[in-house]
């Protein structure tokens, strides 16, 4: 491990996060992937990785990213880190499955939270449902695209006749995880989880309202190629700390949603690249590569209108970025709004309303702006409007504060 030790101040990390992040400057169009790649892009609400696209890159629009997605097939969606839909360049495929993936069965249970119950009540391990349930992965999905629920009731049928009766009837019966939902159709959802990331599966996509499963090897016309797992591991978390270092081990877990005790098969791999870093009275870890960025932090200007759940609001040390006194109005467990990035600071909310072909913005600034930035926030408005299939675009700026 590195012996040298530095401080950092709070404006130097922010300035390192968002050039990595790529919200200092607009990249080239031909930049898309790359930029998807940084640490991957979520897509939860459904549309929000093109906003998130949007904000870090040239001439970005709904047709293009169609086009990489479904016919060039170079930038891939599947569910990722905290079980969570991204996307990530199709090249970068294994960092974003096999690299997430747990070592352990019990680091893959924490990743997984819910399914512990419906285990104990099976009395099956969780890697015996999974291998159970990658069993009829081929003979129900092959060459077929399928909805989360068909695909959910045909697998729990075909497992249900390979299970002994006393497990079959509990498989069958009513579980406590949606209204009238077999238990085992609930445990076939959360294996879905762990196959995305075995690289077996990923989502196709929308039709309508739904983001199909397809198998991955179908869907690319061939399996994801063997790669290192702990080459993987270490790929990510340089990715991470690129993005949201410094940072600990504690942030780096609730990231890719597992336990603080599970992340010592990614932290040990590059142990010995990493510097320690005092910043707001705690300590972190930077990757010793990115020490001199860190200490060159850019001039940021303009506004970007990120969406929720954009990657660069994951951060975990949240009141690096936002004022906790307004921290409630921007994380929010249903509902969450996007935020207004200002000359590199988050200084309000937003919320989008559709009628028609007309998209109106509720803009709730926690601080006054200035009329410089109100231009530029209504331009970027208009965009978001566009990406939005919208020709019309009104923005109204809530005075009464975030609440």
């Amino acid at each position: 491990m590195a012996a040298r030790k530095c401080t950092a101040e709070i404006g130097e990390v922010i300035g390192f996060r968002l050039r990595a992040h790529h919200l200092t400057a607009r990249r080239p169009a031909d930049d898309l992937l790359a930029v998807a790649g940084a640490c991957g892009i979520q897509n939860s609400p459904p549309g929000s990785a093109l906003s998130a696209l949007h904000a870090r890159v040239e001439d970005v629009t709904a047709e293009r990213v169609d086009h990489l997605v479904g016919e060039e097939k170079s930038l891939l969606q599947t569910w990722c880190m905290r079980g969570s839909p991204y996307f990530f360049p199709t090249a970068d495929a294994p960092v974003f499955t096999t690299g997430v993936l747990p070592t352990t069965e019990t680091a893959r249970r924490h990743l997984i939270r819910g399914i512990g119950q419906a285990l104990d009540t099976l009395g099956m391990g969780l890697d015996e449902v999974v291998d159970r349930t990658a069993a009829q992965l081929g003979p129900v999905l092959s060459r077929r695209a399928m909805a989360i629920t068909e695909l959910g009731e045909e697998l729990a049928a075909r497992i249900a006749d390979t299970l002994p009766p006393a497990q079959r009837t509990h498989w069958r019966a009513a579980g406590p995880y949606g209204a009238n939902q077999p238990l085992g159709e609930a445990v076939v959802h959360f294996c879905l989880r762990i196959h995305t990331l075995r690289g077996l599966v990923c989502l196709a996509p929308r039709v309508k309202n739904t983001a199909p499963f397809v198998l991955l090897g179908d869907w690319l016309g061939t399996p994801l190629p063997h790669t290192d797992p702990a080459a993987t591991r270490a790929t990510l978390l340089r990715r991470y700390l690129r993005c949201y270092g410094p940072s600990t081990r504690k942030d780096f877990a609730a990231w890719l949603g597992i336990d603080a005790g599970d992340v010592d098969p990614w932290w040990t791999g590059v142990a010995d690249e990493l510097t320690p870093v005092e910043f707001g009275g705690g300590q972190a870890w930077i990757h010793t590569d990115d020490l001199p960025a860190l200490h060159s932090p850019p001039t940021v200007h303009g506004v970007r209108l990120l969406p929720p759940s954009d990657p660069y609001t994951q951060m975990r040390d949240r009141n690096t970025i936002v004022d906790p006194k307004h921290q409630r109005a921007v994380w929010k467990t249903v509902g969450a709004p996007g935020t207004v990035l200002a000359d590199g600071v988050i200084t309000g909310i937003w919320r989008p309303r559709k009628k028609g072909r007309t998209l109106t913005l509720t803009v709730t600034p926690f601080r006054s702006m200035s009329s410089r930035l109100r231009t530029q926030l209504r331009a970027e408005a208009a965009a978001v409007a566009a990406l939005r299939g919208a020709t019309d675009v009104h923005v109204e700026f809530d005075a009464s504060g975030p609440g």
